[in-house]
């Protein structure tokens, strides 16, 4: 079958072949409804499929945009990447969603590859472990924008929580009703925001002159987590409060409570530290500290489609608050 050029729609519709792409653009402003009628009509009659690339070379951008999460499993790394392809879909722009497992070597292989596919702009959850590939995007003017994980010595755009002030606020409610024996439990401590929120929660006991109990302090891989709590449970006093770190850890605090009969929150207070999106419908209702996620992830996207336009240049960090969601799982 002949291929369907722009020049077959612009004869069939009787119109010259910069309307028909200015119709494809949509660049609608001096052209008529009926001309943008017929327009449409003929493309359907003949089944038009306009050239992608083509047109992307020409306009220099290819609509296409890439992020890149450190673990999709986690509910707010899925939150975010939804808010951003909803919103680029809006501008008719692809986003290409790379799960990088927290790997550098990963990451890197995705940044090299969607930079090779020329997507025009990254968000990245980044591992913080390929700085050089990250400050040469920087310097190249290159639109990129970092979700969620502070990188050290590095001027670029950053969309952020307040980790610290959200954890230490979190303690500060346990510490004011009378708890003092109070655990976190987050995976190791490799990234900012796991780091920032152990900071808050020293800091919140340091303000109250509670000494720090290293044995209330678990940061530890997934799958190591329920012999660290095991471990935990079986000190003389151990937490009546426990923060987990994201939603991955509370999980496996939720199983290891349950098959150790622990009762929430009459044993044990817990409050896990992101969105769960059944955190009100499982008994008891989870208290949580909610990041917002969507708000962050439109906020990202804009950030990176001003980038790519051309219409900001500096690097800015954006800095959200969460919110303590108290349910039946704490007692205040």
């Amino acid at each position: 079958m002949q291929k369907v050029t722009m020049a077959d729609v612009a004869k069939e519709a009787g119109v010259s072949k910069s309307t028909v792409s200015q119709y494809l653009n949509k660049r609608y402003e001096y052209m008529s409804a009926q001309t943008k009628e017929n327009i449409g009509e003929a493309i359907e009659k003949l089944g038009y499929r306009p050239n992608i690339l083509a047109r992307g070379l020409k306009q220099k951008r290819t609509s296409m945009i890439g992020v890149i999460v450190a673990n999709i499993m986690n509910r707010f790394s899925t939150e975010v990447s939804r808010s951003i392809e909803d919103y680029f879909y809006q501008y008719d722009f692809q986003a290409i969603v790379c799960n990088a497992d927290d790997d550098a070597e990963k990451e890197k292989n995705y940044i090299e590859m969607l930079r090779a596919k020329q997507v025009d702009g990254l968000i990245i959850f980044p591992t913080g472990k390929n700085l050089e590939l990250y400050r040469q995007m920087v310097n190249e003017k290159y639109p990129v924008v970092f979700m969620d994980r502070k990188i050290e010595n590095l001027d670029a755009t950053f969309v952020l929580t307040n980790n610290v002030e959200a954890s230490s606020d979190a303690v500060h409610q346990f510490i004011r009703k009378g708890h003092e024996r109070i655990a976190i439990v987050t995976q190791p401590l490799t990234i900012s925001p796991r780091i920032d929120r152990i900071n808050g929660y020293k800091k919140a006991l340091h303000g109250y002159g509670i000494p720090l109990n290293p044995n209330y302090m678990i940061h530890t891989d997934i799958h190591n987590i329920k012999d660290a709590l095991l471990h935990l449970f079986q000190l003389p006093k151990p937490p009546t409060v426990l923060l987990a770190g994201n939603d991955l850890v509370f999980l496996e605090v939720l199983e290891f409570a349950q098959l150790n009969k622990i009762k929430i929150p009459e044993q044990l207070s817990l409050v896990v530290f992101d969105h769960v999106p059944f955190a009100h419908l499982v008994n008891p209702t989870i208290s949580t500290i909610a990041q917002p996620s969507f708000e962050m992830g439109k906020k990202a996207a804009q950030i990176l489609l001003e980038k790519i336009n051309k219409e900001v240049n500096e690097q800015i960090e954006y800095t959200f608050p969460c919110q303590f969601i108290d349910r039946d799982s704490t007692i205040l």
